[in-house]
């Protein structure tokens, strides 16, 4: 009787290659020993603002580059591989290294001369303001004249 090791993620590639939407596995395995990565990035919505948190651990400020551009805010930074040394063999290296650029298309609600970028522990964020006018507020409705006759319509609209 052979034994037979079950891999999950050769029945899926299986799959997605009839599909037509799979990357194989070594083309994978490639493109990170080439530095092709991508840093994570959160996004969150507030009230008055859209805060962007991406993780670019082992890097410092000089080494990353904010450009605003027509609506576009692009991230770009790169990761500088070890060289091996005599005397010094790496076994294993799965952190990506080389360049990376990320854009986003800002909303409209964006105050784009106020956007502003912090650095710490290996956290980008950058702080969007949210333009004033482009705020929800609050809407007082006033008590009628006694007149039920006479109806007021509000219009609200959202931002």
């Amino acid at each position: 009787m052979n034994l037979v090791t079950w891999d999950p993620y050769r029945e899926f590639n299986s799959l997605n290659r009839i599909l037509g939407s799979a990357v194989p596995r070594r083309e994978r395995e490639e493109e990170l020993s080439l530095g092709a990565w991508i840093p994570p990035v959160d996004i969150v919505e507030e009230k008055d603002r859209i805060l962007m948190t991406a993780e670019l651990p082992g890097f410092q400020e000089k080494d990353i580059e904010i450009q605003m551009e027509g609506g576009v805010l692009t991230l770009r930074g790169e990761r500088k591989s070890e060289k091996e040394e005599e005397g010094r063999t790496f076994h294993r290296k799965e952190r990506a290294y080389g360049q990376f650029v990320r854009s986003f298309t800002l909303p409209n609600n964006v105050d784009r001369e106020r956007i502003k970028a912090s650095f710490a522990n290996g956290l980008l964020q950058i702080e969007m303001p949210k333009r004033e006018e482009a705020r929800p507020r609050q809407i007082k409705i006033s008590a009628g004249n006694g007149d039920s006759r006479k109806k007021e319509t509000i219009d609200v609209k959202s931002r």
